[in-house]
């Protein structure tokens, strides 16, 4: 678990954090230049402009690619999701429970295994990687 992949160009970092990947494949579909998840390594920093990669990453629904500027000055994490008040929840048709905000998720003894501002959360029970959605819901094809 816990498999964590980055990425780079001379102006940013792209993440990528397996374990919250549902692979719906929106990168792919958005920007095949870029990501390419027949290929290794998958992310080909060279196939996009920096700008056309932050954008496409801010699409991603499940938050599993993210993105740092490699600039000192621009430290913190890059997050396109807004966070003002409570969580927002929406049930995607067939696939997870996405909650967009800032959240902290805990494993069933209480330990913090995750702060985030986007997550996907299994409802099929067949994730490997339970709460979290592993896209396990298209091969036993989860219809709800």
């Amino acid at each position: 678990m816990d498999k964590i992949k980055k990425y780079t160009n001379d102006e940013i970092t792209v993440i990528w954090q397996a374990d919250l990947c549902i692979h719906c494949g929106k990168c792919a579909k958005g920007l095949s230049e870029v990501f390419k998840p027949q290929e290794r390594p998958w992310v080909d920093m060279t196939g996009a402009t920096t700008e056309q990669i932050v954008e496409q990453v801010e699409k991603c629904p499940s938050g599993a690619l993210s993105l740092e500027y490699n600039e000192e000055e621009k430290d913190e994490t890059w997050d396109a999701t807004p966070i003002e008040g409570t969580p927002d929840v929406e049930v995607i048709p067939n696939g997870p429970l996405m909650v967009y905000g800032d959240i902290s998720i805990k494993d069933k003894e209480g330990k913090l295994i995750q702060k985030t501002k986007r997550t996907a959360f299994c409802r099929c029970g067949a994730s490997a990687n339970k709460p979290f959605c592993d896209g396990a819901h298209r091969s036993i094809v989860f219809d709800d």
